[in-house]
């Protein structure tokens, strides 16, 4: 890259592509038409062999997209003194007619809309924060794990007409069931000695998973969220631990219908002149938050009351705390039993209470 042009003054926009092994950067000055893409190697010594070539590091304005390669690139720059911002990649704007895509083009692209000023940054989590949605999150993967084992093992005994009839299954007395179950051919006995010991497994690791996760309830980091958050029916300590390590800063919501866009709960729209139309919820969120709202919605097909495990959970909560889930009750309990009566799905319904109650927890967070 020619010296000359780095010596201009003014913000320099840098857009970078970054992948596992190179990032692509786009190098937009402030009166520039079009970004110059270099290219480096990523790794801790190129990228800062790249910013001192710039000399004022107060100049630079960084921007790349969300993605697998984490937030160590952005740590890394924030230590060098350079501003630089992780943009959602659902949100950046593209042209309909855009067929093609590289490395080049999208540096180029970021650095552009960047300087336009067109483009959402996220809120990046701190290293413990990020660790322990890591780990909620690992306890989910073992979740999913567990019930794919568990699946295929039910097909494997179904396969050779052993049904299980005596009651609900991954009961106590449908494992006793499980543990008489033999069979003549070795090979068979074999296959279920495996699908079987797969499944305790992922049941071992999720203890200790569990047992992992505990620890962080009482933390200092996350004491207040998880407290406030377990207040409200059908969300444990570990849901209130997932939701709270997920959105991290809640105030960066202004409205609980930004917040409910961020779970992906709000429905779909294709609206045009007098015409308005409204699909499905959209889905496109944060995958873990709107799956712990979903499944806390399901608690709310009963009548509103106080369990015991509940009230065990409001224990040295906040009386307003106690007096917003009470509420938050009464009206999503009396939902449920409404649109029940008028939906044939009651997987519309249970969506329709998670976007409520994604409204609920985002309004006790931001009391």
């Amino acid at each position: 890259m020619p010296v000359a042009s780095l010596s201009r003054r003014g913000a320099v926009h840098l857009g970078m592509d970054v992948s596992k092994n190179s990032i692509s950067v786009g190098v937009l000055h402030v009166d520039d038409a079009d970004a110059v893409v270099d290219k480096i190697t990523h790794d801790e010594p190129s990228v800062r062999r790249f910013v001192e070539r710039f000399g004022d590091r107060s100049r630079l304005r960084v921007c790349y997209e969300a993605g697998p390669t984490g937030y160590e690139l952005y740590r890394l720059l924030a230590s060098m003194g350079v501003s630089c911002d992780v943009v959602a990649p659902s949100l950046i704007p593209r042209a309909p007619s855009e067929r093609v895509k590289t490395d080049r083009r999208d540096a180029r692209r970021l650095a552009r809309l960047h300087r336009a000023g067109e483009l959402v940054a996220i809120r990046v989590p701190s290293v413990a924060e990020e660790g322990v949605r890591d780990l909620c999150r690992a306890r989910g993967d073992v979740i999913i794990d567990r019930r794919r084992a568990r699946q295929r093992l039910g097909s494997f005994l179904l396969r050779h007409d052993r049904v299980y009839r005596d009651g609900n299954t991954w009961t106590l007395r449908h494992a006793a069931w499980l543990d008489r179950q033999r069979f003549d051919d070795p090979a068979v006995m074999a296959t279920f000695v495996h699908y079987r010991s797969v499944v305790q497994m992922r049941d071992a690791t999720l203890e200790c998973l569990d047992a992992e996760l505990v620890g962080w309830f009482d933390q200092p980091l996350f004491a207040d969220k998880v407290a406030r958050l377990a207040a409200y029916r059908g969300i444990d300590r570990l849901g209130a631990l997932t939701l709270a390590s997920e959105v991290c800063d809640w105030r960066r919501f202004a409205t609980a219908q930004a917040f409910m866009g961020f779970c992906g709960l709000v429905p779909s729209e294709y609206s045009s002149g007098d015409r308005t139309h409204r699909g499905r919820l959209t889905h496109a969120g944060n995958v873990h938050v709107r799956t712990q709202l979903v499944e806390g919605a399901w608690a709310y097909q009963h009548r509103a009351g106080v369990s015991l495990h509940l009230a065990k959970r409001h224990h040295g909560v906040p009386a307003d705390t106690i007096t917003r889930s009470w509420a938050a009750q009464q009206r999503l309990c009396r939902r449920f039993r409404i649109l029940a009566a008028r939906k044939d799905s009651t997987n519309v319904v249970v969506g329709a209470i998670a976007r409520e109650l994604a409204g609920f927890v985002w309004a006790e967070m931001t009391a």
